[in-house]
């Protein structure tokens, strides 16, 4: 074994991306360099460590054991060079410095932006910057340190895959940030609108508007379910303002999520459940070793104090 002692993280970064990708040509692309580029670095990381890293298989490469080995070992130091980061930030008042943020879009409104503003008042030297990206690419931008923070969400009725939310990939910290609920969209005049207590099996009968794809459409079909009824779903709409109208007009009743915020719309009333809402986690994810960094501490303690009161009843 050759000395180990001045490895190039970059290589590392190409290996694990390749591991990641499978190929070498979706690895280029992925970390924006030349198919040719990604095979010159993987061969120069293995002359360094006097192992082969890849093998033949078919038209591909495939990596080694000795790869895997590399990876494991990878991994931690990756996470340490987080910690040292987070470190060095730690040694200086932590006022200064530049935080990027990625979540889906119902995040953005409710929760991401009005945490940037609560930052502009307590850290004014601490810059942002927004995206607007849903996983599980928001988490590949954040594996790649193209952002520093990622917003997401998840239920007990559709977990995510490991790796795929960040919940169960060992390089990223999870940060809870809240439950969000789903209320019901009622229209003028339905018979529940003034009804005392009202839960989701009282709806059974209803015609539903569900989200076209997704989480908040999988939660919605797997709350009616465990509520003990089929709904009839008539109309499929990404957009909550639509939805909305759509139940104005009497085409059916709408879980929307609390943290969604629509404009409100005359003639249509959203109420909360009396009891067992269907509901998803809210949650921060940030590579691990960088969650003590004092500005990214700063923008989690803004975004879970923004998040309560973003799903307030």
């Amino acid at each position: 074994m050759r000395d180990v002692t001045d490895l190039d993280l970059r290589k590392l970064r190409v290996l694990r991306e390749l591991s990641e990708r499978g190929t070498v040509s979706a690895a280029a692309q992925a970390l924006h360099l030349t198919p040719q580029a990604v095979s010159q670095q993987i061969s120069a990381l293995g002359r360094e460590l006097g192992v082969p890293l890849t093998e033949p298989s078919g038209r591909r490469l495939r990596l080694t054991g000795a790869a895997r080995i590399v990876l494991r070992h990878a991994d931690a130091v990756f996470t340490q060079v987080e910690q040292m980061r987070a470190e060095l930030a730690a040694h200086g008042s932590g006022e200064r410095g530049e935080v990027a943020v990625a979540g889906f879009s119902t995040t953005l409104s409710a929760l991401i932006l009005p945490a940037v503003a609560r930052l502009r008042e307590s850290r004014p030297l601490l810059r942002t910057s927004l995206a607007e990206v849903d996983p599980p690419e928001s988490f590949s931008m954040l594996h790649r340190g193209e952002t520093d923070v990622v917003i997401s969400a998840d239920t007990t009725h559709r977990p995510g895959p490991a790796g795929e939310d960040g919940r169960l990939d060992a390089r990223f910290h999870r940060v809870a940030l809240c439950d969000d609920p789903f209320d019901i969209a009622l229209p003028e005049g339905h018979r529940l609108l003034d009804s005392p207590r009202l839960l989701l099996a009282d709806l059974a009968e209803e015609t539903w508007i569900f989200a076209t794809t997704g989480m908040c459409h999988d939660i919605g079909v797997a709350a009616c379910t465990a509520a003990g009824f089929t709904p009839q779903a008539s109309h499929a709409i990404g957009d909550w303002d639509a939805t909305l109208a759509a139940v104005r007009l009497g085409l059916g009743v709408a879980l929307v999520p609390r943290m969604a915020k629509p404009a409100p719309r005359p003639e249509v009333t959203i109420r909360a459940f009396s009891e067992q809402a269907p509901s998803r986690t809210v949650f921060a994810a940030v590579r691990e070793g960088s969650q003590t960094s004092p500005e990214i501490a700063a923008v989690l303690d803004a975004l879970r104090t923004v998040a309560r009161a973003a799903v307030a009843a």
